[in-house]
């Protein structure tokens, strides 16, 4: 099997060639390990790339692109030696870092260290979830495992021991970690930096399995291990004492860690593993190695699909409900909510009574807050996930909103649809999290309340000023901020009919007034008037409590004669999809034009003339006192909008 194992190293050392750049030292001290994982024990087939009982596979050390490529290529996936060659190329199937929904066999976008196992953690809650809803003695559906591939730098990150904790205390024995311990990382030896001095012990504390693999090219190990793995009842991180860039002339060296070993060293390690192919050659019998594998993976698929049919005819019900989460059918009429009791309320205490809704519509909605529950009602049903409780439908994340945005995504990659709960101020924490949503295209939601300045005594370190900018800024995500109870509704009908676009929804602290019914039409267009006259002498354009705002400084301008327009625009993402037309009928620009917001003026001047928002940190204060003080009352509005149209 060394045969198989090298033709590994060279295939993902020619396409690191072909680039001239790349990252060959994991990727030849891992190899063996990848080899005998996928070889012997992952349940992944070609044949159906996206089959839903498939084991997963988290390559968290994304720089080792190359070598999934080659995985991939080898076991038959869409990836042709063409592909290979173009690695790293613009346009290719093969890009720098592993990414979801470009590369079949990709099971999640990876690269910045940390949320590789996070992420994993999300898919091994998910597989427990429904193995527990669906389940049946006689049927299994839901069987798979989670494997992670993980290197001395993921374990340095916060957000990996954020992880790590919560998944010792929920035991989640069917998540597997591969931890390529080769003492070595981009900068020098991992103990300049501080590494785990004492691992077995540093696990065994998070409540893991340890077990160590001292020869990962002793193939044998590697199996036995992951054997033992398989039948623990804890999680398991396996360490594999590889070497990096191993037999290469830059061996035990942090500079075979991400550049090109280039012609001469490559020649060299071939010499040294005794390979003869020439770049990007491929012999028939290692072909057949790899996949002999995929046919015993077919059997077990053919034997899945089978087991579907049955299913389908002994527990109809069951199925259905199982169908929906397979295709991701989370979507929801506004018949659902026919008997929802609207009122004048903060739009957290909104949320908590639209989740409720959600799960009785939905067994499989899950949601869960990191330890501010009680503030932003972001709860899921039915008790907590727990060991004992694997229906609980709520998630304790703790004190972790990093580890949470991660671990929403991981559940969200397997179907389950979630919902997370933070204050608006630590979105902060969570945007790496939740920029990879975006950048996967999933649709995760993630819920912060305490949205404004009106958070009021908890004071600048609690007040969002800067968050809303810099959210709107990320491709592909979608932010909204709703005025009331009945927009909050609307947003949540929307995020869960949208299987593309994370979502980010901002709601208030303070109680808001109720305001007149919108279209759904409309509501989808990011923005729509809330009041209009014919001699309007501009626009006000508002979001969130601050439409509210908006309509009343409209009020105190017309008391002195002047009519304005007023626009809800709810989202401006939603907004910027808009034709030129269509943003002119809402916002003509003709007339000056003025955006009010309790947030930073910044990138708000691509809707409006001018901003009305805040340029400096918040203030501890009551709610009462720290909006008037930094002029947000309808009088200091109308004052400014009289400024402009003089």
């Amino acid at each position: 099997m060394n045969k198989s194992v090298n033709t590994l190293r060279m295939l993902a050392m020619d396409e690191i060639n072909a680039a001239n750049s790349g990252h060959p030292g994991v990727v030849l001290g891992f190899a063996p390990v990848a080899y005998t994982l996928w070889h012997d024990f992952l349940k992944v087939t070609p044949k159906c790339p996206d089959w839903f009982d498939r084991d997963r596979f988290i390559l968290a050390s994304g720089h080792a692109s190359s070598m999934l490529y080659a995985l991939l290529h080898l076991f038959g996936y869409n990836i042709q030696m063409d592909d290979l060659k173009n690695f790293r190329k613009l346009g290719s199937l093969t890009p720098g870092h592993p990414e979801y929904r470009h590369t079949e066999g990709v099971d999640s976008t990876s690269g910045p260290l940390g949320q590789g196992i996070a992420m994993a953690a999300g898919m091994a809650i998910a597989e427990t979830m429904l193995a527990e809803r669906f389940n049946k003695e006689d049927i299994k559906l839901v069987d798979h495992y989670t494997f992670v591939e993980c290197g001395d730098g993921d374990l340095q990150e916060g957000v990996t021991l954020e992880a790590l904790s919560l998944i010792g205390r929920l035991k989640l024995n069917k998540l597997i970690i591969l931890f390529d311990s080769n003492r070595i990382q981009l900068d020098g030896p991992v103990s300049n930096a501080g590494g785990i001095n004492h691992p077995k012990e540093y696990f065994k504390s998070l409540g893991f399995n340890y077990l160590s693999v001292d020869d990962p090219e002793n193939l044998d190990e590697v199996k036995k291990a992951i054997k033992k793995a398989k039948k623990s009842d804890l999680p398991t991180v396996v360490e594999c004492h590889t070497t990096i860039g191993y037999m290469s002339p830059l061996a035990d060296s942090s500079k075979s860690h991400g550049s090109p070993l280039g012609k001469d060293n490559t020649e060299i390690l071939k010499k040294n593993l005794g390979y003869t192919n020439e770049p990007f050659e491929v012999d028939a019998d290692v072909y057949e190695d790899y996949h002999s594998a995929i046919k015993k993976n077919n059997r077990l698929y053919n034997k899945w699909k089978k087991s579907l049919k049955e299913y389908k005819a002994k527990y109809a019900e069951d199925y259905e409900a199982f169908r929906k989460v397979l295709s991701d059918d989370y979507s929801v009429s506004s018949d659902v909510f026919n008997n929802f009791d609207y009122q004048n309320e903060a739009t957290r205490k909104t949320i908590g009574r639209i989740i409720n809704v959600v799960s009785n519509e939905y067994k499989t909605f899950v949601a869960g807050s990191a330890d501010l529950t009680a503030s932003t009602n972001v709860k899921g049903l039915d008790g907590n996930y727990v060991p004992e409780n694997k229906l609980g439908r709520n998630i304790n994340y703790g004190v972790r909103e990093h580890a949470m945005g991660a671990i929403a995504n991981g559940l969200t990659l397997h179907h389950v649809r979630n919902m997370t709960g933070a204050f608006f101020v630590f979105s902060d924490y969570m945007k790496p999290a939740i920029r990879m949503a975006a950048l996967m295209k999933i649709p995760s939601i993630f819920v912060f309340t305490h949205d404004s300045v009106a958070v009021g005594e908890d004071g600048p370190t609690h007040e969002p000023i800067e968050q809303l900018a810099s959210l709107r800024s990320i491709p592909n995500l979608n932010v909204f901020r709703p005025s009331d109870a009945k927009t909050t509704v609307q947003t949540i009908k929307y995020v869960l009919n949208n299987k593309n676009n994370p979502a980010v929804v901002c709601l208030t602290r303070q109680n808001l007034d109720l305001l007149d019914d919108v279209k759904d039409s409309d509501f989808s267009k990011g923005a729509y008037i809330r009041y209009d006259s014919k001699n309007a002498k501009g626009t006000i354009i508002a979001s969130g409590s601050e439409v509210s705002l908006a309509l009343k400084a409209k009020d105190v301008l017309k008391a002195d004669g002047i009519d304005v327009r007023v626009v809800e625009m709810i989202s401006t993402n939603l907004f910027d999809k808009l034709t030129d037309s269509e943003k002119e009928a809402l916002i003509p620009k003709d007339k000056p034009s003025l955006f009010v917001e309790m947030a930073s003026p910044y990138g708000l001047y691509g809707y409006a003339d001018y901003v009305y928002g805040i340029n400096r940190f918040g203030a501890s204060a009551n709610v009462d006192v720290v909006i008037p003080y930094l002029g947000f009352t309808k009088e200091k509005v109308a004052e400014y909008f009289k400024e402009i149209i003089k």
